[in-house]
């Protein structure tokens, strides 16, 4: 998705100094109820975060060497189920223990954990209230301050995009002080992450009418619109060969999973996104896509002769559920990537220790035959991550088309001190191959590269990408 909310050392070390830590000459008197085993307050490995744990809810707070405000997670806990918190229809978070001070948090849409260490308590800055609306120097100044600090400790990719982010501290802190408005102030913040053409960087300021966004984009990959959407769709179902009465599909309106069989028999898998199938939250629409990949992979399979995943198109969302394909293809569990998160302030070259993660089969029916993935410069985020997962294919795989947008780090969903919310990367996939290859920027490249959605091809109704899939597939199984 073109959206999915992600320096210095003193952020790191300004909230482990200005706690002090107390001990007793003797034993500890009890005062009050014994606590439950993870309340606290704990500090998350990379991340710019604080989570405090107590009376049955977790909040984060989002923390800078400048900066301690209240996150944009304030959840409470799910009954019955120790260390799983709940925001509405928010993916759980679920926090483990692994030792009196040391514990990990995930989240139930996400793949990999995050580390924390227990600390004394909450620093007094955290209680900063946002202040909306309100515009002059010194609080343009704030919230500048925070906008730019939380890049400058958290953003792993600004030598890969030639920017200098101390010179954009030079160049902009002037005007954003000098803003009149709040249109000007939000202008300024966004003319300083414009130029790193990030689609995983954004700003939004939800407290007019209409509110006023930005996201970042590659300007070489046009943001398609509804309408764009529904012309593609049009032209790669007329392609195909197959009418559109005939094509199985889910999700309702936004029929994110498509599925035909293709007149030589050829199966046609085409997955649009892993986020909002439903409109109901993560879990419904894990049910819907588990649902449907039951379909494809178990009756619709019948007499298959090959499969084609078609992420041309795929917004990206949850790693989790893009996952989910990739189980349905192997019958054997092997890394899809390696993911860390950059976590020294004062140098984009740290990161937390790279975790694997696996892809595990489904326990029905899956694909072990030839697979052939189109991919192009519309397959973002959560689709890229599936199409890195699907490198490490132990069966045949090609990858025909384009390279993939280039944006695979989960996000960063930040508050700035007037109440508006703004989005970045701090993460980097690794190849498993390797453990050191990113795709971050140039997208993953195809094996076999076609072009993709030229105009003159939709025109005249041709698909080169999907015409060398099944002209490949007749020769790999």
């Amino acid at each position: 998705m073109i959206e999915r909310v992600r320096g210095r050392r003193a952020a790191t070390f300004l909230f482990a100094t200005t706690v002090a830590l107390v001990t007793a000459a003797g034993p500890a008197v009890a005062t009050g109820p014994p606590r439950a085993p993870l309340d606290g307050t704990w500090r998350m490995d990379g991340y710019g975060t604080l989570v405090s744990i107590g009376g049955g809810r977790l909040v984060t707070y989002d923390t800078t060497g400048v900066s301690c405000l209240k996150g944009l997670r304030d959840a409470p806990a799910v009954e019955g189920a120790p260390g799983t918190f709940r925001q509405g229809d928010d993916a759980a978070v679920r926090v483990e223990l692994r030792g009196r001070d040391r514990a990990v948090l995930s989240f139930d849409d996400n793949v990999g954990h995050r580390s924390l260490r227990r600390i004394a308590s909450l620093p007094a800055a955290c209680g900063e209230e946002p202040a909306p609306g309100r515009v002059g120097r010194a609080e343009n100044l704030r919230v500048f301050d925070v906008f730019w600090q939380t890049y400058a400790e958290n953003y792993p990719f600004f030598a890969a995009k030639h920017v200098d982010w101390d010179a954009v501290r030079e160049r902009y802190r002037p005007r954003a002080a000098a803003a009149a408005t709040e249109d000007e102030l939000f202008a300024v913040l966004q003319q300083m992450i414009e130029p790193l053409h990030d689609g995983h960087t954004g700003i939004l300021n939800a407290g007019v009418t209409p509110p006023r966004h930005f996201g970042g984009h590659r300007p070489d990959v046009p943001t398609p619109s509804r309408d764009d959407l529904a012309r593609l769709e049009k032209a790669v179902t007329a392609a195909s060969g197959v009418p559109a009465e005939k094509w199985r599909r889910w999700g309702g309106e936004h029929a994110a999973v498509a599925y035909a069989r293709l007149p030589d028999g050829t199966g046609l898998l085409r997955v649009t996104g892993f986020q909002n199938f439903t409109g109901r939250g993560f879990d419904a629409d894990r049910a819907l896509l588990d649902g449907a990949l039951d379909e494809v992979f178990g009756p619709l399979a019948a007499g298959r002769r090959g499969l084609v995943l078609d992420l041309r198109v795929n917004g990206g969302g949850s790693d989790r559920l893009a996952l989910h394909v990739a189980g349905r293809l192997t019958d054997r569990p092997y890394v899809a990537y390696l993911k860390h998160a950059r976590n020294d302030p004062a140098d984009p070259r740290r990161f937390t220790r790279a975790e694997p993660v696996r892809v595990t089969p489904h326990h029905g029916p899956v694909h072990t035959g030839p697979l052939a993935v189109l991919t192009g410069p519309l397959t973002v985020s959560a689709g890229e991550t599936l199409t890195q997962a699907l490198t490490g294919r132990p069966y045949p795989t090609a990858r025909i088309g384009e390279n993939t947008y280039g944006i695979f780090s989960d996000t960063l969903d930040r508050v700035l001190p007037n109440g508006w919310t703004f989005t970045l990367p701090n993460e980097e996939y690794l190849s498993a191959a390797d453990g050191r290859t990113t795709y971050d920027g140039t997208g993953v490249p195809p094996t076999d590269r076609r072009p993709v959605f030229r105009p003159a091809d939709l025109a005249q109704g041709r698909d080169p990408a999907l015409t060398a899939a099944r002209r490949w597939l007749s020769t790999a199984g």
